[in-house]
C-alpha cells in the first residue's frame, strides 16, 4: 500500500507523471507509426525491470552492459581513438545503441515505480529530476542517432548507484552497526564510486564538450549536451550533500549508542 500523500506531493507527482506519459507516447509513436523497431529495446528494458525482483533492479545488469561495451571498444580501438570527437558524436559503438535503449527503459520503469510508491521527497526531488534529464537526453539522442557514445560514458555514474542500492537494502535488513567492517567497506566503496564514476567522470565529459564545442555542427546536440551535463553536475552536488548527511547521521547514531 502506498504511503500517505504528503503536502505538495500531488503537484510534484502530477508534473513528473505527465512528462513520463508524454515520453511514453513519443516512444510509442516512433516505434509504431514511424517503424523505428530498433527502439523496441526501450520497451524491453522497461518490461524486464518491471518483472525483475529487487536484486536485479539494483542496476547491475545495465552497468555490466555498459562496461562490456567500453571494454570491447578499448580492446579494438584503444583509449586514444575511443575518445575522439568524431567517435563520440557521429559513431555508435557495438552494442551501445541497444544498451542506451535498455537504460531508457530502466529509467522509465524506475521513475514510474517512485511515482507510484512516492519514493521521493521535496518539491523538486533530485532522483526524479535525474531520471527526467536522462530520459530527455537519451531519447532525443536515440531518435537522431547522435552522441550515443557520449551518453554511454555518462552511464558510468550508475556504478555508484549499485552501492546506493546496497546501502538501502542493508538498512532495510536491519544492519546499521557503523562499526561493522562490511558497513565501513560499503561506505568506502560508496564514496569511491561517487567521486570517480559520478563526479570526476561527469566533470571530464563536461570539459570535453566545452573543448570540442567548435567541432559540433550547428543544431541542438551541443546545447542539449551542455545543459544536460550542467543539470547532472548540479544533481551530483546535491547527491553528495545528501550522502554526507547520511554518513554523518549513521556515524553519530553509532557514537550515541556506544
Amino acid at each position: 500500500m502506498p504511503p500517505p500523500r504528503r503536502a505538495g506531493a500531488g503537484d510534484t507527482s502530477a508534473f513528473f507523471a505527465a512528462t513520463l506519459v508524454l515520453w511514453a507516447v513519443s516512444v510509442g509513436f516512433e516505434i509504431g507509426a514511424r517503424g523505428r523497431r530498433e527502439l523496441a529495446a526501450v520497451a524491453a528494458g522497461f518490461a524486464f525491470f518491471q518483472a525483475a525482483n529487487t536484486a536485479v533492479r539494483a542496476a547491475v545488469s545495465r552497468d555490466l552492459a555498459v562496461i562490456f561495451v567500453l571494454l570491447c571498444q578499448w580492446r579494438t580501438k584503444g583509449l586514444e581513438n575511443m575518445f575522439q570527437h568524431e567517435e563520440l558524436v557521429g559513431s555508435s559503438w557495438i552494442g551501445a545503441y541497444s544498451a542506451l535503449c535498455f537504460s531508457c527503459g530502466y529509467f522509465a520503469y524506475d521513475q514510474l515505480d517512485m511515482l507510484r510508491y512516492r519514493l521521493y521527497s521535496g518539491w523538486i526531488p533530485g532522483i526524479l529530476m535525474h531520471h527526467l534529464i536522462l530520459l530527455i537526453c537519451f531519447t532525443l539522442a536515440l531518435y537522431r542517432n547522435v552522441t550515443i557514445n557520449y551518453l554511454i560514458l555518462t552511464l558510468l555514474c550508475e556504478m555508484h548507484s549499485i552501492f546506493l542500492h546496497v546501502r538501502k537494502l542493508r538498512r532495510m535488513a536491519g544492519f546499521r552497526d557503523f562499526n561493522r567492517k562490511l558497513v565501513k567497506l560499503e561506505w568506502v566503496l560508496n564514496w569511491t564510486t561517487f567521486v570517480t564514476a559520478r563526479v570526476i567522470c561527469h566533470i571530464l565529459i563536461t570539459y570535453r564538450l566545452i573543448t570540442d564545442a567548435h567541432k559540433f555542427d550547428k543544431g541542438i546536440e551541443l546545447p542539449l549536451a551542455l545543459s544536460g551535463m550542467a543539470g547532472m553536475n548540479v544533481l551530483n552536488v546535491s547527491l553528495g550533500l545528501d550522502l554526507f548527511k547520511a554518513f554523518a547521521r549513521e556515524r553519530n547514531q553509532q557514537t550515541h549508542q556506544d
